[in-house]
């Protein structure tokens, strides 16, 4: 049996597909809803850092950031070329001047990512973000402007 170039690629495409939907059975290691737990209750972190271990195939935490850090310090955790899952609180005053926190969920998948990457993140972001209960407003990123300060603010009143 011979398959033309087209046929191959499509194969392979077809296949990268079907890998990444069953990678949307990822389990979820349970360090991730008991740190999302300590941040949302207890406010010990300013972010959680998450990231999918294909091996495992599970959703793991990858970075924690301690209660002083800032925004800049969050997104400098995020990668320029894989995608991660990431949850933030940010803090901000109300135009009423009353201290306000919103929990932010955010998708990061940069355009640089590997396509894989990019669909096995996709197919698996709905479940995952169903075990954290709490989250009160979600980003989609694929490059920082998409993210910047600036859309925190307003997505946050």
């Amino acid at each position: 049996m011979y398959f033309s170039s087209s046929d191959v690629t499509s194969r392979a495409f077809i296949s990268s597909i079907l890998l990444a939907n069953a990678a949307s059975g990822m389990a979820v290691h349970d360090d991730c809803k008991l740190k999302f737990m300590e941040l949302k209750a207890k406010r010990t972190h300013r972010f959680i850092v998450y990231k999918i271990e294909e091996k495992q195939k599970q959703v793991m935490v990858e970075k924690l950031g301690e209660p002083s850090e800032t925004y800049d310090d969050f997104t400098a955790s995020l990668p320029a070329d894989e995608c991660r899952y990431a949850v933030f609180d940010f803090d901000f005053m109300t135009e009423e001047n009353v201290p306000k926190s919103r929990i932010f969920f955010v998708a990061w998948s940069p355009d640089t990512a590997r396509v894989r990457n990019k669909m096995i993140y996709a197919s698996s972001k709905d479940r995952f973000k169903r075990e954290l209960d709490g989250i009160q407003i979600e980003l989609q990123a694929t490059d920082p402007s998409e993210m910047g300060l600036d859309v925190f603010k307003s997505r946050a009143n």
